[in-house]
């Protein structure tokens, strides 16, 4: 039988034992907020607190979800629901909406551009392809505050940021009603849609509303910093005002303010639910000691920030490096870690962390020169990669088929016939990627229990691939600090620390640049044992000298 509070801390095993009433969990990055959470589940479905198919767990990605209910398997807990708060309500919407209207559920459009081309056409406007994006966050926006369109227009000018395109506030909100027009006559909804639509459900239909509350009697939201005015809502109806409710989240990671997320959730539970318990978790086990005291720096006298506690790990300096070029930073990051590579720290354990896209290119060229293998983070993920699919759909056919031999000989002989043959190319490229692809999926084979069988290994790429979660493949990752979150590395290097690039130059105001260090604060912590942060003087062309970034300046002295 599992132990359901073996190897927690004490913070850890009062987030696990605590009942009775609403329960904040302030968890610091590196803290092992997943491991109290999924440890509290367990430990109240051994103690009868919980009935497994009655727990809502929400996280806010589906890799996360994923995470989460391995974890609780590896418990021995099965029947949780783990899900985000998208998939929670598109599951309601997709089960209630035919009796409700008689109908199908519409299709959701995997894309606004189009919807917003069409409105702007209608229109007579013309726009590049930048402004459909923003303006695409700008109803994005709307929607998460569950605004319409009329409070949009009473709503966005005290929200402080310019409108996209340098469009009036008049002519953006009649795009925002064209849009929503031109969806309606297509028949069709958009992501925030799925929400709105169950909240409306929910808020009208009560048998419905008696009905979710009787399925779910327990909440849990991992990640509470970055709900959105539209989920807070949604929450709120889910519970009815019932109170077993459990909130993990860390002010000091809030990076998503732009679409929507607020801390004041969070830091307003002890408000809200005065009869409530608030549980600290701020041992660190990530993260060595200067990075945690760095952490701790960036971090010192904002709201709600925690004050990080290292539990030993490696005692390495910071590293910091300005060089004369972004050309000669980018030779500086590949230098170093092809030489970490050599020393025998593996690819896949140090990540190259910008602050947006376009900085990859520098460095992945850099990397590429020393014949450093790279994956860039956002690019197509692995399981979309054409010869994974066909490697996993093969390997399906395999399991079905009932074909002989062990699970090793199955999937070499798979792999065989899609190309991995012999050594690895000694270039980098696309042929060099599609052969540490298969090879990643031949050591994850390799990595399976004894006995395992092919049917069992496809079940797990399967679950692997509707979460996302790819196996090493022997690169180095680039990746914006954004999508970084929830993620670690042994090494890791922050690039581009100058004013205008890290803070970015269009945080102009103080809530701006706290979200700015708040970013930084996330990816210095993504850090295990050595962390490098680095600047460039110039750019290729430009000539002008560019400011330390203000986060570089409060830290350790530099070396060039």
């Amino acid at each position: 039988m599992v132990d359901t509070l073996a190897g927690l801390d004490d913070s850890q095993r009062v987030v696990a034992t605590t009942w009775g009433g609403p329960l904040c969990v302030l968890a610091g990055a590196g803290t092992g907020k997943t491991r109290a959470l999924t440890h509290r589940i367990a430990h109240g479905v051994a103690q009868g607190k919980y009935q497994p198919d009655q727990v809502l767990a929400l996280t806010f990605t589906t890799k996360a979800a994923s995470e989460m209910g391995q974890r609780l398997r590896a418990l021995g807990v099965k029947g949780v629901a783990t899900r985000t708060f998208h998939s929670a309500a598109l599951r309601q919407l997709q089960h209630f909406w035919p009796s409700i209207t008689g109908g199908r559920l519409p299709d959701i459009a995997s894309s606004k551009a189009p919807l917003i081309a069409k409105s702007l056409d209608q229109l007579s406007l013309s726009v590049d392809t930048a402004v459909v994006r923003d303006l695409a966050g700008d109803i994005e926006w709307r929607k998460v505050h569950a605004y319409t369109v009329e409070d949009y227009r009473d709503k966005r000018a005290a929200a402080g940021k310019s409108l996209p395109g340098g469009l009036s506030l008049e002519v953006v909100a009649s795009i925002h009603e064209r849009y929503e027009q031109v969806k309606d006559e297509q028949g069709r909804i958009d992501f925030e849609d799925v929400l709105l639509a169950t909240l409306g459900m929910l808020e009208s239909e009560t048998r419905v509303a008696d009905r979710v509350r009787a399925q779910y009697g327990v909440f849990l939201v991992d990640e509470y910093q970055d709900v959105s005015p539209l989920q807070q809502k949604l929450l709120d109806v889910w519970l009815g005002g019932r109170e077993d409710l459990v909130v993990v989240g860390d002010a000091s990671q809030t990076i998503y303010s732009f679409a929507g997320a607020s801390s004041s959730y969070l830091l307003e539970f002890p408000e809200r639910f005065p009869q409530g318990t608030v549980v600290k978790l701020e041992r660190n086990y990530r993260s060595g000691e200067h990075i945690v005291r760095a952490a701790n720096h960036v971090m010192l006298g904002r709201p709600g920030a925690l004050t990080l506690e290292a539990q030993g790990g490696s005692l390495e300096p910071l590293h910091r490096h300005i060089a004369r070029t972004d050309q000669a930073e980018a030779q500086y990051v590949a230098r170093t870690i092809k030489s970490l590579i050599e020393q025998g720290t593996p690819p896949d354990g140090i990540a190259v962390l910008i602050r947006f896209g376009a900085q990859s290119l520098e460095i992945e060229s850099a990397l590429r020169a020393e014949s450093v293998g790279v994956r860039v983070h956002g690019s197509t993920p692995f399981f979309e990669e054409s010869h994974v699919k066909r490697a996993l759909m093969e390997i399906r056919g395999a399991a079905v088929a009932g074909v002989a031999g062990s699970l090793s000989q199955v999937v070499d002989d798979i792999l065989f016939g899609l190309g991995l043959q012999g050594e690895a190319p000694d270039h980098q490229g696309a042929e060099r990627n599609r052969h540490d692809d298969l090879a990643a999926l031949r050591a994850l084979s390799r990595s399976m229990p004894p006995g395992s069988t092919v049917a069992e290994f496809s079940e797990l790429l399967a679950d692997r691939a509707g979460a996302g979660d790819a196996p090493e493949v022997g690169a180095v990752t680039i990746t914006t600090v954004h999508s970084a979150k929830g993620r670690e590395w042994p090494v890791v290097f922050v690039v581009g620390l100058t004013e205008g690039m890290f803070p970015i130059s269009y945080a102009t105001t103080e809530d701006a640049i706290e979200e700015e260090r708040r970013l930084f604060y996330v990816a210095i912590t993504r850090a295990q044992h050595a962390l490098y942060l680095s600047m460039a003087e110039r750019g290729r062309s430009d000539q002008s000298v560019r400011a330390p970034s203000r986060f570089l300046q409060s830290l350790s002295p530099a070396s060039r």
